[in-house]
Protein backbone atom coordinates (compact mmCIF):
# COMPACT_ATOMS: atom_id res chain seq x y z
CA UNK A 1 0.00 0.00 0.00
CA UNK A 2 1.59 2.93 -1.04
CA UNK A 3 1.61 6.33 1.16
CA UNK A 4 -1.20 8.11 -0.55
CA UNK A 5 -3.21 5.50 0.27
CA UNK A 6 -2.38 5.06 4.21
CA UNK A 7 -3.16 8.89 4.41
CA UNK A 8 -6.66 8.46 2.48
CA UNK A 9 -7.61 5.90 4.74
CA UNK A 10 -6.57 7.45 7.70
CA UNK A 11 -9.01 10.25 6.73
CA UNK A 12 -11.77 8.18 5.53
CA UNK A 13 -11.76 6.03 8.91
CA UNK A 14 -11.83 9.85 10.98
CA UNK A 15 -14.36 11.07 9.07
CA UNK A 16 -16.18 8.10 9.67
CA UNK A 17 -16.21 7.59 13.58
CA UNK A 18 -16.88 11.45 13.76
CA UNK A 19 -20.01 10.94 12.07
CA UNK A 20 -20.90 7.98 13.89
CA UNK A 21 -20.38 9.61 17.09
CA UNK A 22 -21.96 12.71 15.98
CA UNK A 23 -24.92 10.23 14.84
CA UNK A 24 -25.20 8.69 18.11
CA UNK A 25 -25.21 12.16 20.30
CA UNK A 26 -28.30 13.58 17.94
CA UNK A 27 -30.03 10.63 19.02
CA UNK A 28 -29.21 10.87 22.50
CA UNK A 29 -30.06 14.90 22.93
CA UNK A 30 -33.51 14.82 23.34
CA UNK A 31 -33.04 12.32 25.85
CA UNK A 32 -29.89 13.69 27.85
CA UNK A 33 -31.64 17.35 27.72
CA UNK A 34 -35.03 16.30 29.55
CA UNK A 35 -32.99 14.14 32.16
CA UNK A 36 -31.12 17.84 33.13
CA UNK A 37 -34.11 19.81 33.37
CA UNK A 38 -35.68 17.26 34.95
CA UNK A 39 -32.88 16.85 37.72
CA UNK A 40 -32.71 20.63 37.63
CA UNK A 41 -36.73 21.27 38.66
CA UNK A 42 -36.25 18.57 41.27
CA UNK A 43 -33.72 19.93 43.15
CA UNK A 44 -33.88 23.81 42.88
CA UNK A 45 -35.77 25.98 45.13
CA UNK A 46 -37.75 28.89 43.81
CA UNK A 47 -37.00 31.97 45.60
CA UNK A 48 -39.99 33.10 47.61
CA UNK A 49 -41.02 35.57 50.20
CA UNK A 50 -44.12 33.40 51.42
CA UNK A 51 -42.75 32.61 54.93
CA UNK A 52 -42.52 36.30 55.26
CA UNK A 53 -46.37 37.20 54.34
CA UNK A 54 -47.19 34.57 55.99
CA UNK A 55 -46.02 35.81 59.20
CA UNK A 56 -46.80 39.37 58.49
CA UNK A 57 -49.55 39.65 56.70
CA UNK A 58 -52.77 38.29 58.98
CA UNK A 59 -51.72 41.27 61.20
CA UNK A 60 -52.21 44.22 58.64
CA UNK A 61 -56.05 45.69 58.38
CA UNK A 62 -58.30 47.42 55.99
CA UNK A 63 -59.18 50.76 57.47
CA UNK A 64 -61.88 52.62 56.42
CA UNK A 65 -63.37 55.88 57.89
CA UNK A 66 -66.35 58.15 57.59
CA UNK A 67 -65.56 61.85 57.25
CA UNK A 68 -66.60 64.61 55.08
CA UNK A 69 -65.01 66.05 52.07
CA UNK A 70 -65.08 69.96 51.12
CA UNK A 71 -66.85 70.69 47.74
CA UNK A 72 -66.02 71.62 44.77
CA UNK A 73 -66.27 74.00 41.74
CA UNK A 74 -69.01 71.15 39.90
CA UNK A 75 -70.19 70.09 43.27
CA UNK A 76 -70.08 72.91 45.68
CA UNK A 77 -71.89 70.69 48.67
CA UNK A 78 -70.18 69.04 51.65
CA UNK A 79 -70.22 65.50 51.19
CA UNK A 80 -69.70 62.46 53.55
CA UNK A 81 -67.65 60.09 52.33
CA UNK A 82 -66.15 56.44 53.38
CA UNK A 83 -62.05 57.16 53.16
CA UNK A 84 -59.74 53.81 52.65
CA UNK A 85 -56.39 53.13 53.96
CA UNK A 86 -54.62 50.31 56.06
CA UNK A 87 -53.44 49.57 59.39
CA UNK A 88 -51.05 47.02 61.59
CA UNK A 89 -51.73 45.31 64.35
CA UNK A 90 -49.04 45.97 67.14
CA UNK A 91 -50.27 43.82 70.15
CA UNK A 92 -52.59 41.89 71.67
CA UNK A 93 -54.38 44.26 73.38
CA UNK A 94 -56.09 45.72 70.30
CA UNK A 95 -54.01 49.19 69.20
CA UNK A 96 -53.22 49.74 65.58
CA UNK A 97 -50.61 51.85 64.09
CA UNK A 98 -51.85 53.54 60.91
CA UNK A 99 -51.03 56.76 59.12
CA UNK A 100 -52.70 60.30 60.78
CA UNK A 101 -54.32 61.07 57.20
CA UNK A 102 -56.13 57.93 56.97
CA UNK A 103 -58.00 58.79 59.94
CA UNK A 104 -57.45 62.97 60.12
CA UNK A 105 -61.18 64.50 60.85
CA UNK A 106 -63.58 61.33 60.95
CA UNK A 107 -66.50 60.10 62.46
CA UNK A 108 -66.60 56.32 62.37
CA UNK A 109 -64.20 54.18 61.95
CA UNK A 110 -64.13 50.85 60.59
CA UNK A 111 -61.24 47.75 61.09
CA UNK A 112 -61.37 44.36 58.86
CA UNK A 113 -59.25 41.69 59.96
CA UNK A 114 -58.36 39.36 57.02
CA UNK A 115 -59.91 36.33 58.68
CA UNK A 116 -63.39 38.52 58.02
CA UNK A 117 -63.75 39.99 61.83
CA UNK A 118 -64.83 43.38 61.59
CA UNK A 119 -65.03 46.16 64.53
CA UNK A 120 -65.44 49.75 65.36
CA UNK A 121 -62.15 51.54 66.63
CA UNK A 122 -61.45 53.91 68.91
CA UNK A 123 -59.01 56.74 67.87
CA UNK A 124 -56.16 56.81 70.60
CA UNK A 125 -54.33 60.02 69.25
CA UNK A 126 -52.73 61.16 66.01
CA UNK A 127 -49.66 63.33 65.50
CA UNK A 128 -49.60 65.27 62.32
CA UNK A 129 -45.88 65.57 62.43
CA UNK A 130 -44.65 62.30 61.62
CA UNK A 131 -48.53 61.41 60.03
CA UNK A 132 -48.84 58.29 62.58
CA UNK A 133 -52.09 57.67 64.61
CA UNK A 134 -53.12 54.97 67.15
CA UNK A 135 -56.61 52.97 67.22
CA UNK A 136 -57.78 50.45 69.58
CA UNK A 137 -60.26 47.84 68.83
CA UNK A 138 -61.57 45.15 71.49
CA UNK A 139 -61.00 41.89 70.36
CA UNK A 140 -59.65 38.54 71.18
CA UNK A 141 -56.73 35.88 69.76
CA UNK A 142 -55.42 39.08 67.40
CA UNK A 143 -52.99 38.34 65.48
CA UNK A 144 -49.80 40.95 65.66
CA UNK A 145 -47.20 41.72 63.50
CA UNK A 146 -43.76 40.29 64.17
CA UNK A 147 -40.95 42.90 65.47
CA UNK A 148 -37.33 43.55 66.75
CA UNK A 149 -36.14 45.59 69.65
CA UNK A 150 -34.09 47.22 66.49
CA UNK A 151 -34.55 46.17 63.21
CA UNK A 152 -31.46 46.62 60.72
CA UNK A 153 -31.96 48.20 57.72
CA UNK A 154 -29.61 49.03 55.02
CA UNK A 155 -29.78 50.36 51.63
CA UNK A 156 -30.08 47.92 49.08
CA UNK A 157 -32.34 45.60 51.71
CA UNK A 158 -35.51 43.86 49.71
CA UNK A 159 -38.77 45.49 51.68
CA UNK A 160 -42.38 44.20 50.88
CA UNK A 161 -45.24 46.49 51.55
CA UNK A 162 -49.08 45.42 52.74
CA UNK A 163 -51.93 47.22 52.14
CA UNK A 164 -55.08 46.96 50.87
CA UNK A 165 -54.74 49.55 47.44
CA UNK A 166 -58.16 50.75 46.18
CA UNK A 167 -59.69 48.14 48.43
CA UNK A 168 -59.27 45.39 45.50
CA UNK A 169 -58.36 43.22 48.65
CA UNK A 170 -54.62 42.88 50.52
CA UNK A 171 -51.80 43.39 48.03
CA UNK A 172 -48.12 42.93 48.36
CA UNK A 173 -45.37 45.03 46.32
CA UNK A 174 -42.00 44.88 46.82
CA UNK A 175 -38.89 46.80 46.44
CA UNK A 176 -35.54 48.03 47.72
CA UNK A 177 -34.10 50.34 50.23
CA UNK A 178 -33.19 53.44 48.46
CA UNK A 179 -32.13 55.59 51.79
CA UNK A 180 -32.93 54.71 55.58
CA UNK A 181 -31.75 58.61 57.09
CA UNK A 182 -31.55 62.17 55.50
CA UNK A 183 -35.24 62.08 53.94
CA UNK A 184 -36.85 65.02 56.17
CA UNK A 185 -38.95 67.41 54.75
CA UNK A 186 -40.36 65.20 51.76
CA UNK A 187 -43.60 64.52 53.63
CA UNK A 188 -44.95 67.29 55.89
CA UNK A 189 -42.62 68.47 58.27
CA UNK A 190 -38.82 67.74 59.25
CA UNK A 191 -39.35 65.81 62.21
CA UNK A 192 -39.39 62.71 60.88
CA UNK A 193 -36.11 60.70 58.99
CA UNK A 194 -37.92 58.09 56.44
CA UNK A 195 -37.17 55.21 54.58
CA UNK A 196 -37.32 55.37 50.83
CA UNK A 197 -37.39 52.50 48.65
CA UNK A 198 -39.49 51.51 45.67
CA UNK A 199 -42.18 49.24 46.84
CA UNK A 200 -45.42 50.71 45.55
CA UNK A 201 -47.79 52.49 47.61
CA UNK A 202 -50.90 52.88 46.23
CA UNK A 203 -53.96 54.94 47.13
CA UNK A 204 -55.58 52.84 50.15
CA UNK A 205 -51.90 51.36 51.24
CA UNK A 206 -51.05 54.22 53.15
CA UNK A 207 -50.60 53.24 56.88
CA UNK A 208 -49.65 49.51 56.17
CA UNK A 209 -46.84 47.52 56.65
CA UNK A 210 -43.06 47.79 55.68
CA UNK A 211 -41.62 44.31 56.64
CA UNK A 212 -38.10 42.78 55.77
CA UNK A 213 -37.41 39.36 53.90
CA UNK A 214 -38.26 37.69 57.36
CA UNK A 215 -41.85 39.22 58.02
CA UNK A 216 -40.25 41.55 61.30
CA UNK A 217 -42.14 45.29 60.88
CA UNK A 218 -39.43 47.84 59.73
CA UNK A 219 -42.01 50.63 58.52
CA UNK A 220 -45.62 52.11 58.46
CA UNK A 221 -46.02 53.03 55.17
CA UNK A 222 -46.40 56.84 54.12
CA UNK A 223 -46.75 58.07 51.35
CA UNK A 224 -45.30 58.91 47.42
CA UNK A 225 -42.96 61.74 46.48
CA UNK A 226 -44.79 64.30 45.01
CA UNK A 227 -42.99 67.05 42.92
CA UNK A 228 -43.28 70.79 43.03
CA UNK A 229 -46.33 70.24 41.08
CA UNK A 230 -48.20 67.95 43.24
CA UNK A 231 -47.32 65.13 40.89
CA UNK A 232 -47.10 61.70 42.25
CA UNK A 233 -43.80 60.01 40.98
CA UNK A 234 -43.40 56.71 40.59
CA UNK A 235 -40.84 54.37 42.26
CA UNK A 236 -39.97 56.88 45.10
CA UNK A 237 -41.99 55.61 48.46
CA UNK A 238 -41.68 56.78 51.66
CA UNK A 239 -42.40 54.47 55.19
CA UNK A 240 -42.31 55.94 58.99
CA UNK A 241 -39.20 53.88 60.52
CA UNK A 242 -40.35 51.25 62.93
CA UNK A 243 -38.45 52.79 65.78
CA UNK A 244 -39.92 56.10 65.34
CA UNK A 245 -43.74 54.47 65.01
CA UNK A 246 -43.28 52.75 68.46
CA UNK A 247 -42.07 55.62 69.96
CA UNK A 248 -44.92 57.69 69.02
CA UNK A 249 -47.24 55.36 69.26
CA UNK A 250 -45.97 54.43 73.43
CA UNK A 251 -46.16 58.49 73.85
CA UNK A 252 -49.98 58.34 72.21
CA UNK A 253 -51.14 55.50 74.41
CA UNK A 254 -49.22 56.71 77.34
CA UNK A 255 -50.61 60.65 77.28
CA UNK A 256 -53.17 61.02 74.19
CA UNK A 257 -50.43 63.25 72.27
CA UNK A 258 -46.89 64.13 71.36
CA UNK A 259 -45.65 67.12 72.62
CA UNK A 260 -42.12 68.26 70.86
CA UNK A 261 -40.54 71.44 70.17
CA UNK A 262 -40.10 73.81 67.58
CA UNK A 263 -38.46 77.02 66.30
CA UNK A 264 -40.35 77.39 62.87
CA UNK A 265 -37.68 76.91 60.24
CA UNK A 266 -37.12 74.90 57.32
CA UNK A 267 -33.86 73.51 56.21
CA UNK A 268 -31.93 72.06 53.25
CA UNK A 269 -31.83 68.42 53.73
CA UNK A 270 -28.83 67.85 51.79
CA UNK A 271 -26.81 71.10 52.61
CA UNK A 272 -24.64 69.60 54.93
CA UNK A 273 -22.94 67.13 51.59
CA UNK A 274 -22.32 70.71 49.90
CA UNK A 275 -21.60 73.50 52.53
CA UNK A 276 -17.41 74.16 54.08
CA UNK A 277 -18.44 73.95 57.20
CA UNK A 278 -20.29 71.03 59.07
CA UNK A 279 -24.29 71.81 59.45
CA UNK A 280 -27.88 72.93 57.93
CA UNK A 281 -28.69 75.89 56.03
CA UNK A 282 -31.55 77.57 56.53
CA UNK A 283 -34.34 77.57 53.62
CA UNK A 284 -36.83 79.55 55.34
CA UNK A 285 -38.26 81.17 58.30
CA UNK A 286 -41.89 81.12 59.82
CA UNK A 287 -42.97 84.59 61.03
CA UNK A 288 -43.83 85.31 64.06
CA UNK A 289 -41.65 81.80 65.14
CA UNK A 290 -39.50 81.72 67.69
CA UNK A 291 -36.56 81.65 64.71
CA UNK A 292 -37.46 84.33 63.66
CA UNK A 293 -38.26 86.16 66.88
CA UNK A 294 -34.39 85.45 67.80
CA UNK A 295 -33.29 86.97 64.27
CA UNK A 296 -32.65 83.68 62.20
CA UNK A 297 -32.94 84.12 58.35
CA UNK A 298 -32.57 82.14 55.79
CA UNK A 299 -29.35 81.19 54.35
CA UNK A 300 -27.50 81.03 57.87
CA UNK A 301 -25.93 78.15 58.60
CA UNK A 302 -26.81 76.69 61.97
CA UNK A 303 -23.60 74.67 63.07
CA UNK A 304 -24.52 73.71 66.96
CA UNK A 305 -27.90 74.03 68.95
CA UNK A 306 -27.37 73.84 72.44
CA UNK A 307 -23.96 73.58 72.77
CA UNK A 308 -24.17 70.19 70.52
CA UNK A 309 -22.79 70.03 67.11
CA UNK A 310 -25.32 69.53 63.96
CA UNK A 311 -24.12 67.61 61.33
CA UNK A 312 -26.91 66.72 59.33
CA UNK A 313 -30.76 67.94 58.60
CA UNK A 314 -31.93 65.03 60.69
CA UNK A 315 -29.43 65.52 63.37
CA UNK A 316 -30.70 68.95 64.00
CA UNK A 317 -34.42 68.95 64.27
CA UNK A 318 -34.17 66.15 66.46
CA UNK A 319 -32.42 68.45 69.19
CA UNK A 320 -34.93 70.59 68.52
CA UNK A 321 -38.06 68.55 68.52
CA UNK A 322 -36.38 66.86 71.84
CA UNK A 323 -36.06 70.74 73.69
CA UNK A 324 -38.39 70.77 76.22
CA UNK A 325 -41.43 74.03 75.01
CA UNK A 326 -40.79 76.78 76.93
CA UNK A 327 -37.04 76.18 77.17
CA UNK A 328 -34.33 77.82 75.91
CA UNK A 329 -31.03 76.85 73.82
CA UNK A 330 -28.13 78.72 72.28
CA UNK A 331 -27.94 78.24 68.25
CA UNK A 332 -24.78 79.05 66.40
CA UNK A 333 -24.70 79.54 63.49
CA UNK A 334 -22.44 81.52 60.33
CA UNK A 335 -24.13 84.40 58.57
CA UNK A 336 -22.03 85.49 55.57
CA UNK A 337 -19.36 83.82 56.57
CA UNK A 338 -19.25 85.16 59.74
CA UNK A 339 -19.45 83.13 63.33
CA UNK A 340 -23.20 84.77 65.49
CA UNK A 341 -25.07 82.84 68.01
CA UNK A 342 -28.62 83.57 69.49
CA UNK A 343 -30.80 82.77 71.92
CA UNK A 344 -34.33 80.92 71.13
CA UNK A 345 -37.52 79.84 72.90
CA UNK A 346 -38.50 76.53 72.36
CA UNK A 347 -41.97 76.75 71.57
CA UNK A 348 -44.98 74.07 70.98
CA UNK A 349 -45.35 73.59 67.08
CA UNK A 350 -48.78 75.14 65.95
CA UNK A 351 -52.42 73.56 65.49
CA UNK A 352 -52.72 71.96 62.03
Amino acid sequence: MSAAQSVFRFIFQSVGLGLIVAAIVILLLPYLSNHSRGALDQNATALSFNDAVSRAAPAVVNIYSLGEIEGSYFQPRTSRVWRLGSGVIMDGRGYILTAQHVVDNVDQILVALQDGRQYGAQLIGSDYYTDLAVLKIEADNLPVIPTAENPQTRVGDIVLAIGNPYNIGQTITQGIISATGGRVGVSRSSYSDLIQMDAVINQGASGGALVNSTGQLIGINNARFNNAFGDGIEGIYFAVPFSTARDVMETLIAEGKVVRGWIGISVDPNSSDRLAQQGIQITAVDPGSPAAVAGLKPNDVITRIGGKPVRSASEGMKEVVNSKPGSAVVIDFYRNGEPQSVTVTIAEPPAN
